[in-house]
């Protein structure tokens, strides 16, 4: 398996949209070995990759808020899930499990999630605070491993659970298929915009082995270039 080790970006990456500075940012050591497979590989990636420069993914490494906002994400647009969690966010003084179970539902509600993922944030900060998900593991875990403890947890399915493999644990060869966003990235950049089955994305995704999360990144960008931050 290829190294998941993390470096430190540039400090400046490390700073909210609000201009206050965040936690140390982290980027995967494979991005470019895994660049250069795909563009070889790949005819679609050596056309999109190009476009992005130095864009990579990056994470925080907080796994509480990593799947936090996996939840608040689910089943709407990314501009969408980011106003959303700019609202979320701005209620608490930090976005921990302590601080989310302090929140009202109300003012939760009010600032858009429905009471079914208000439901499912609390029941995530009480696995936190209960000490029942095991994050010191989590980084020798096989992905399958991972998803299998996640999606005990209530609200978080397999998306969800890939959603953090990618982003949380930057793990490089997650393929995402309920992704509707992949989905329709691989019918517009693959089949002119025909619709695309399962069976077909795993197809087009055998060339990106062992480094689908990159790809999937490169296709998430080309429908929204503004990289998803968490």
């Amino acid at each position: 398996m290829p190294s998941t080790s993390k470096k430190a970006a540039p400090p400046a990456a490390a700073q909210l949209a609000s201009g206050a500075l965040a936690a140390e940012v982290f980027t995967p050591d494979y991005w470019q070995d895994a660049c250069k497979h795909l563009v070889k590989k790949d005819r679609v990636m050596k056309r999109l990759i190009p476009q992005f420069g130095n864009a990579c993914l990056q994470t925080r490494g907080d796994a509480f808020t990593t799947l936090a906002r996996s939840i608040v994400g689910q089943q709407i647009s990314v501009k969408s899930a980011q106003a959303l969690w700019t609202r979320l966010t701005a209620l608490p003084s930090s976005m921990t499990p302590a601080n989310v179970l302090k929140l009202k539902v109300d003012d939760m509600r009010a600032a858009g999630l429905s009471a079914r993922k208000v439901e499912y944030l609390v029941d995530l900060a009480l696995n936190f605070e209960a000490g029942t998900v095991h994050v010191k593991a989590w980084e020798d875990m096989p992905d399958e491993d991972i998803i299998a403890e996640l999606i005990a947890i209530r609200g978080i399915g397999r998306w969800t659970a890939e959603m953090f493999l990618i982003f949380h644990l930057m793990r490089p060869n997650v393929l995402p298929l309920d992704d509707v966003g992949l989905i329709k990235g691989i019918s517009d950049n693959y089949f002119s915009g025909d619709p695309v089955s399962r069976s077909d994305a795993r197809e087009v995704a055998a060339a990106w082995a062992p480094y689908c999360s990159v790809a999937t990144w490169y296709i998430w960008r080309s429908l929204d270039p503004l990289p998803v931050a968490v």
